[in-house]
């Protein structure tokens, strides 16, 4: 019997948190990707993104959001390691280009590089007139409000 794997789905997207839920008992193992990171909800509709990328300074590292999708990407300066000698080298250095998914109405606040791990905050702002409102129920003691029909010019 052939499963569909939805975990790459669930790793790239942030604010569909209900979404992730139904399924993550379904999602098999999650394959390890560069540069690691965790999607961590910080309030009802708060989010911070945080990658490891030790070795990168923030000039090396750039965010760009376009339509609903998050884009970091990261992109080591030319070094002198020609003079270097490793005898292990576990620390990765390699450029990088990661996409989130982004739900509706979810805006990146900002960011933030310290002790070599990139913290990104977003928070959902949904615009007021898609906010739920209160209808107030009349009594009967009002008239009905008539609804104006437009004739076509």
């Amino acid at each position: 019997m052939n499963t569909i794997d939805f975990s790459p789905l669930f790793r790239t997207a942030i604010g569909f948190d209900r979404l992730a839920r139904l399924a993550e008992g379904s999602r098999g193992g999650d394959a390890q990707t560069y540069p690691p990171y965790n999607i961590e909800r910080t309030g009802e509709d708060q989010y911070v993104l945080t990658m490891a990328v030790a070795g990168f300074t923030d000039a090396e590292i750039e965010l760009e959001v376009r339509a609903d999708t998050l884009t970091v990407t990261g992109r080591p300066t030319a070094q002198l390691d020609s003079a270097k000698q490793y005898l292990h080298r576990g620390i990765a250095g390699r450029a990088f280009e990661r996409r989130f998914v982004l739900a509706d109405h979810l805006v990146v606040k900002g960011a933030e590089l310290a002790h070599g791990l990139l913290h990104v905050s977003l928070q959902r702002e949904v615009p007021e007139a898609l906010k739920p409102r209160k209808v107030a129920i009349g009594n009967g003691t009002q008239p009905r409000p008539q609804l104006v029909e437009q004739q076509a010019a």
